[in-house]
């Protein structure tokens, strides 16, 4: 095939974002991927687009962007695969205990522009009835949102095909081919690809494919499991979750952790999770994982005790040390650029990053401030 500008690898929702955000700014692009596109960690994500569960700092600034940025993205889809299941839904956060920590939490995010409302009791069973009646305290964020992440990054993708680019699936990169210290190509199992650049966009895969790509940066792989119950009328009608999950969300603690995240799908079916812990790429299924996160669900909305589970997931994540995504150019490689370690938030964070990285590449003024992002801050590259 002939020379394209960029080449990204991974065909996940981050993937699918950089390539379809360059891909719309004129850029040619060629996405491969070893598997099925969509396949990997974006097949077993819950599809959501948060701000609730970030305090103020950087990651919080891209999720705000991103939120946004999705909006935009999804108007320029192809109409006939526009339809990703996009939900405005809002967020509902718990306590069941002291209620001033999560009160001070959405007291900091609304500092940071986030629409953060503390309700009593009595309004938060106004907007879910069978909630817990243990709970204290809550806090509702309209600006939640959720979407199918197959049907967005296929979605995404098509509309790549629609502008010229092409999407192969079942391809694996060899190597990065480099001239005179930059990058000229990659080698696969299909043959040479000539290009400009590449795009790490891996996922959880991202810490090994950099070492091949001659930029190694520390990303690590961090599981989740799922619940899916058989489908239901209409019980949950926001995502919701304990505050808990807040904590989990930014720890680095490699053993099991779980809180309590519920939600509906269009379908009827509700998602019932989140476990995180880094136990390498062993995709066993764990029963007692499984058990605790049914037990802290029923402990949220007791109704769901009486309610068949239809089946289990689980995926992995892509972690970074210090809990934020990289994006942007490696130094160490001229040509070579990073999109990951967005851990569990991948799907909310994608628009943005599909957006920073064509902004940088390209030269243009970004949207977000790209420094936090960098590929050789310290975290990164296993300096202390």
């Amino acid at each position: 095939m002939a020379e394209v500008d960029v080449v990204v690898v991974g065909a996940g929702i981050v993937g699918a974002a950089c390539a379809e955000a360059l891909s719309a700014a004129g850029v040619r692009v060629l996405v491969l991927d070893r598997g099925a596109p969509a396949s990997g960690t974006t097949a077993a994500g819950e599809g959501n687009i948060l701000v609730s569960d970030k305090g103020p700092g950087a990651e919080l600034d891209l999720a705000i962007a991103s939120r946004a940025e999705w909006l935009s993205v999804l108007e320029r889809l192809p109409r006939r695969v526009a339809d990703v299941e996009w939900e405005p839904k809002g967020g509902l956060v718990v306590a069941t205990g002291e209620p001033g920590p999560l009160e001070d939490f959405a007291a900091a995010q609304r500092s940071a522009g986030v629409d953060a409302r503390v309700l009593k009791p009595a309004d938060a069973f106004e907007l879910e009835p069978l909630l817990t009646p243990a709970v204290t305290v809550a806090v509702h964020y309209p600006d939640d949102a959720q979407l199918q992440p197959v049907l967005a990054a296929t979605a995404l993708l098509a509309a790549v095909r629609a502008r010229g680019g092409e999407v192969r699936g079942g391809v694996t990169v060899l190597s990065v081919l480099r001239s005179a210290g930059r990058v000229v190509g990659v080698s696969t199992d299909a043959g040479d690809f000539a290009c400009g650049a590449v795009v790490n966009a891996c996922g959880p895969w991202a810490g090994a494919f950099s070492v091949l790509a001659g930029g190694p940066v520390e990303i690590l792989p961090r599981r989740g499991m799922i619940l899916v119950t058989a489908p239901l009328p209409e019980c949950v009608r926001h995502k919701v979750y304990d505050a808990d999950y807040v904590g989990a969300v930014g720890s680095g603690d490699a053993d099991l952790q779980t809180s309590t995240v519920v939600e509906s799908t269009r379908a009827g079916t509700v998602l019932i999770g989140s476990s995180r812990e880094r136990i390498g790429f062993d995709d066993s299924v764990r029963v007692r994982v499984l058990r605790e996160l049914a037990r802290k669900a029923v402990g949220l909305f007791p109704f769901l005790a009486e309610v068949p589970v239809m089946r289990a997931y689980g995926g992995f994540r892509p972690y970074a040390p210090d809990h934020l995504p990289v994006i942007g150019a490696d130094p160490r490689v001229d040509g070579l650029w990073h999109a990951t370690g967005h851990e569990g938030a991948g799907i909310g964070l994608a628009a943005s990053t599909g957006r920073l990285i064509t902004e940088l590449f390209l030269d243009l003024a970004p949207h977000v401030d790209p420094l936090p992002f960098r590929v050789d801050r310290p975290a990164l590259l296993g300096v202390s």
